[in-house]
């Protein structure tokens, strides 16, 4: 896994160039409907973390987000899960990457 040294913009540029690139699978979408049965959530260890990106806040720190592009070989998926990051990041979601990265 690798902070991408690509920059984007903004979250949506790069949420796009990795849907471009076949990351289609939204997994706030499953998050945020509560799917915790979704594979994801579920089979954490067949999931990785390819790169993400940081965007930081110039003048607001609730712009500060991590886009994460995630896939799975077993599953033949790919997507991405966008969380903040200090005091603005899900608990949540921050547990689930933390599952998703090699120690």
């Amino acid at each position: 896994m690798k902070d991408s040294s690509h920059s984007f913009e903004t979250v949506t540029d790069a949420v796009n160039s990795l849907k471009a690139e076949g990351y289609s699978e939204d997994y706030n979408l499953h998050w945020n409907k509560n799917n915790k049965e979704c594979r994801i959530y579920v089979s954490t260890s067949e999931f990785k973390v390819d790169r993400f990106y940081r965007f930081e806040g110039d003048t607001d720190p609730a712009d500060e987000a991590i886009v994460y592009a995630i896939s799975s070989d077993t599953f033949k998926e790919k997507g991405t899960l966008v969380d903040g990051y200090g005091i603005y990041s899900e608990q949540e979601v921050s547990e689930l990457v933390a599952k998703l990265i090699p120690l």
